[in-house]
């Protein structure tokens, strides 16, 4: 049985104004990383901008690794891009055989390099300041009043930050009993699980508080988590001036990522925390013997820059996330998504 916060958390802002489809064509489904830094313009690697379409990106790293001539392990990426869509994003592969210079209009099958920068050293995961989509969702297109609100409150208040689909493998697959053995997983393997199941426990938490109506305020014993960014602070009593800051989404509540050790939350948050990951202990167990410590994930998204379009038979809507964000999250508040693929990286 697929548990529920993994795959059917509940929606913060109304039921689907309909039921669509992104995955019709990979054009339909598009998106760009924003590095938020400039290649440093010398040193021993080569950051690359790729085009990929319908290709996986750990394919695609492979593919480069062997035009770099070296070892796969050598070739580095900021994130996984879903496999089924059109993606510009970057890599990065040492200089060994082959300059910047020489990369440009380097392709293989369902990729060619943009661009191509010397940099000082490999792209570390996550080395993102978030990305931008354009999605084309095929479908009736609901009243345009009713999308025009709905659209609205998404911008105003933002989305539950919740795992995506993704996150949990092709039919849940990462959170199989057969998969909570870490001595019986490949290396490989090995992290997909733990991030399954941390993912879990995180939308697990996110879920209690939609349902509750208290997942984009914060509350005394929060962990509030500056937008954008990794780094957050305690929340002892909620000011105006917090609230103020939440309301302009330069500040969100924040769930833990389970590990070893309790949450940095405090009080009712914490309690709350606690006792919806001892409903999963089975993970919570995975977690700790595996050595994770807890750590802190924003529980909104801001959603910057969106807009809509409606077309015969479509909306487009264009958005840009911070890093780690999923589009996901933003499309289930609009729509029931009817052929979304649970493994598309």
């Amino acid at each position: 049985m697929r548990p529920e916060a993994a795959f059917e958390p509940p929606r913060a802002h109304g039921p689907p104004l309909g039921e669509v489809s992104v995955r019709s064509e990979p054009e339909d489904f598009s998106v760009e990383e924003s590095l938020g830094f400039a290649p440093a313009g010398a040193g021993a690697h080569v950051l690359l901008q790729v085009r990929k379409r319908d290709a996986n990106t750990v394919w695609v790293a492979r593919e480069l690794a062997k035009l770099a001539g070296c070892r796969p392990s050598e070739v580095g990426y900021a994130g996984l891009k879903d496999r089924r869509a059109v993606a510009v994003q970057w890599f990065s592969a040492p200089r060994g055989r082959r300059a910047a210079e020489e990369w440009a209009g380097a392709r293989g099958e369902g990729f060619e390099v943009l661009a191509a920068h010397p940099h000082t050293r490999k792209l570390p995961r996550g080395a993102l300041e978030g990305n931008r989509f354009r999605i084309r969702a095929r479908g009736e297109p609901p009243p345009e009043e009713r999308l025009g609100e709905r659209v609205r409150r998404i911008a105003e208040r933002g989305v539950p930050n919740y795992f995506g689909p993704q996150r949990f493998g092709r039919g849940g697959a990462n959170l199989e009993p057969g998969a909570l053995d870490p001595r019986a997983l490949r290396p490989a393997e090995r992290g997909f699980v733990l991030s399954a199941a941390r993912s879990l426990l995180f939308n697990a938490v996110l879920a209690e508080r939609v349902r509750a109506g208290r997942w984009d305020g914060l509350e005394p014993g929060d962990r509030a988590m500056l937008d954008g960014r990794g780094s957050h602070f305690a929340v002892e009593a909620c000011d105006a001036a917090l609230r103020e800051r939440a309301a302009r989404l330069e500040i969100h509540p924040s769930g833990p990522l389970w590990g070893r050790g309790a949450p940095d939350s405090q009080g009712a948050v914490r309690e709350l925390e606690e006792r919806v990951a001892g409903q999963h202990p089975q993970y919570c167990a995975l977690l700790e013997a595996a050595g994770l410590r807890q750590e802190r994930r924003s529980l909104r998204a801001a959603v910057r820059e969106l807009s809509v379009r409606i077309e015969p038979g479509a909306v487009v809507l264009q958005f840009r996330l911070a890093r780690g964000a999923y589009a996901t999250s933003v499309l289930r508040e609009l729509f029931t998504l009817g052929d979304y693929e649970e493994s598309s990286t």
